[in-house]
């Protein structure tokens, strides 16, 4: 893979990091056992990862300063690169493995990747009774969005791996003369319209972002945190079944259903910790991707947002839902590249050297913005497997912006909602009370019945 620079809001992401606030995202994926094959001998998974991951040719690519443009960045292969630097495993004591994962989960992402490899991590948790293991994956926001990351780390899974073909070597691009790069006249002439418009669409996000801004109001005081540096995991699981059928009796989609359980849940939380509601709903940051339906990932982040007011403060779940759908449609009918949820977009507009040098200022103004981050990452919609072993559940995990204590990311897969809370481990202690609360709420849409307790 040749040389490429990093895209303007790659290199946001990449300069907004902290030792106290890294910007990885991650993922705890649960298998079950791997299957017994009478002559054979187990599969050694953590060599299964290290040459799955090897042979990914964007896992290879490191970030190194350029001096062109100034302040700039680019991704280029790391001639020393070594997976085992990269691919660890971990024997966890097996009496309650989940947990134990969980707790190791929230350790490890605790820490940065290390910025002079290639800014992923990746480990092999074991040590469950039954054969049961987990993996753990690290990849930095500026390797990655979302569903870029799905696509990465879907290279590890069986029925990714198998089909793969071996990366071809890039061919060596002729040199050209100096003049021979410059655009003629009528370009020019289109490369000034089209910065002129770009110009018009960042003044007007820039606009919405200022109008939106709690600069005369708090941030939901709960939900907001002096960073501890520490990290604390929970994870939940839904009835994906029953959510639809919330759906299909109220209308809307199956986020908005999810995001009003979030609000619930929320709500529910306050009230055990014995706090009063807040003044007004917390706000919440909903990324959308800028991708179009069925075109291939691409390299690096494409990212806007909605910001959208969950409704803590009504008591009613069925108000709460109809709320967030009335929302989600404005939202939806502004369309993602209009409001100051797109504040992703500025990025685009700024030149390398603002993000090298206003990262410091940028990092403190997500509080301004939202109270926390709730973000849903699709995943493959047929079965998955490592080295045999079938995937039971995977559950994302968003990094923390500074000066907050929560984000939330979901992920539907085989008849499922896979729910990981990252908490700042100080400001939220009693994070699997939310996770339980979670639950709770959508038995409220939906009180259960004798299939959903058999399931």
């Amino acid at each position: 893979m040749t040389t490429e620079l990093l895209a303007p809001l790659d290199l946001a992401f990449w300069h907004l990091e902290s030792t106290a606030h890294p910007l990885h995202l991650g993922a705890l994926a649960h298998f079950g056992p791997l299957p017994a094959v009478p002559g054979e001998d187990p599969a050694d998974v953590l060599d299964l990862l290290a040459r799955r991951t090897a042979a990914i040719p964007r896992l290879r690519m490191r970030v190194r300063d350029v001096l062109l443009p100034v302040g700039g960045a680019a991704w280029s292969a790391d001639p020393d690169f070594d997976v085992r630097r990269h691919v660890r495993e971990v024997t966890l004591p097996g009496a309650d493995f989940p947990a134990e994962a969980a707790r190791l989960a929230a350790e490890l992402m605790e820490r940065p990747v290390e910025r002079g490899l290639p800014p992923w991590e990746m480990y092999l948790l074991s040590g469950a009774p039954d054969g049961s293991f987990a993996v753990l994956v690290k990849l930095h926001h500026a390797l990655a969005d979302g569903m870029r990351a799905v696509a990465i780390g879907a290279g590890i899974f069986d029925e990714i791996a198998v089909g793969r073909r071996p990366a071809r070597r890039s061919r060596p691009v002729p040199p050209r003369s100096l003049l021979s790069g410059l655009p003629g006249p009528g370009r020019l002439l289109g490369l000034a319209r089209d910065r002129l418009g770009d110009l018009g669409r960042a003044v007007e996000v820039g606009a919405s972002v200022v109008r939106a801004s709690r600069l005369d109001g708090r941030p939901t005081a709960a939900l907001a945190a002096h960073s501890s540096g520490t990290r604390r995991i929970a994870t939940a699981t839904l009835s994906l079944d029953r959510v639809h059928r919330v759906r299909r009796t109220t209308g809307g989609t199956a986020n908005d259903v999810l995001l009003a359980v979030v609000a619930g849940a929320l709500r529910r939380w306050f009230d055990e910790r014995g706090l009063p509601l807040p003044g007004a709903d917390p706000r919440a940051l909903v990324p959308v991707s800028r991708r179009r339906p069925g075109a291939p990932p691409g390299p690096g982040n494409s990212l806007s947002g909605y910001l959208l007011d969950l409704p803590v403060t009504e008591p009613d779940p069925a108000a709460r839902l109809a709320a967030v759908r009335r929302a989600m449609d404005r939202n939806k009918a502004a369309g993602p590249f209009r409001g100051a949820g797109a504040v992703a977009l500025l990025a685009d507009q700024l030149p390398p050297l603002a993000h090298r040098f206003g990262a410091p200022l940028a990092s403190g103004a997500a509080r301004l913005l939202f109270d926390l981050l709730v973000t849903q990452v699709p995943l493959p919609r047929s079965a998955l497997s490592l080295g045999g072993a079938p995937l039971r559940a995977l559950f994302p995990m968003a990094p923390l912006a500074r000066g907050q204590s929560l984000a939330v990311a979901m992920s539907p897969y085989d008849g499922r909602v896979h729910i990981g809370l990252v908490a700042d481990g100080a400001a939220v202690p009693d994070l699997d009370a939310l996770a339980t609360a979670l639950t709770a709420e959508l038995d409220l849409l939906d009180p259960p019945g004798d299939d959903d307790a058999r399931a």
